[in-house]
């Protein structure tokens, strides 16, 4: 349903399930990360009316988790790009992991994902220095092509990874040749 990006880092699309509507990444070396991606995989969307909030945490001096609103996704707004960079000394804030029992281990923080109601999606506040980022998506007619650049589409340019990692698959060193 999720997946999570940190820059120079694997993919990460299989979230620890902690609750029925509750949802984990881990973060190794959390101390490095700048800026983390939360996006939805489009295979199953909300519920009408749903959303996700996103929270970060990560082990106080103590080791318990200290979790901090990051902001949100929705079927309308499938990823966000949130800097974490600042975060990592802040207080926490109100949270829905609290009566969880998450195991948090030094130098490992968390992405943490709660399904609720849109309206109350609507009503909470996110720490200031999450600083959601956000990319404008670009249309076709914005597109305008030089006669020095050229255009392939996405689909042709899936359907070549999608070759290609069938040929890996099968012999590794295949691209030797």
């Amino acid at each position: 349903m999720f997946g999570c990006l940190v820059a120079g880092r694997l993919v990460q699309t299989a979230a620890q399930q902690v609750a029925e509507d509750k949802f984990v990444f881990d973060l190794p070396d959390y101390e490095s990360i700048n800026h983390v991606v939360v996006f939805m995989l489009g295979t199953i969307p909300f519920p009408e009316g749903m959303g996700g909030s996103v929270y970060f945490s990560y082990p106080d001096s103590n080791g318990m988790p200290v979790w901090q609103l990051l902001g949100f996704v929705t079927n309308g707004k499938p990823s966000a790009i949130f800097k974490i960079s600042g975060l990592k000394s802040g207080e926490g804030s109100q949270h829905p992991f609290g009566a969880m029992n998450i195991v948090q281990t030094p130098s490992v923080a968390q992405i943490g994902i709660s399904v609720e109601l849109l309206d109350s999606l609507a009503q909470q506040t996110p720490v200031g220095n999450a600083a959601v980022s956000s990319v404008d998506s670009f249309t076709q007619a914005q597109m305008t092509p030089s006669p020095s650049e050229m255009f392939i589409p996405a689909n042709v340019v899936l359907k070549w990874y999608e070759n290609f990692q069938r040929r890996l698959a099968q012999n590794p060193l295949f691209w030797k040749t």
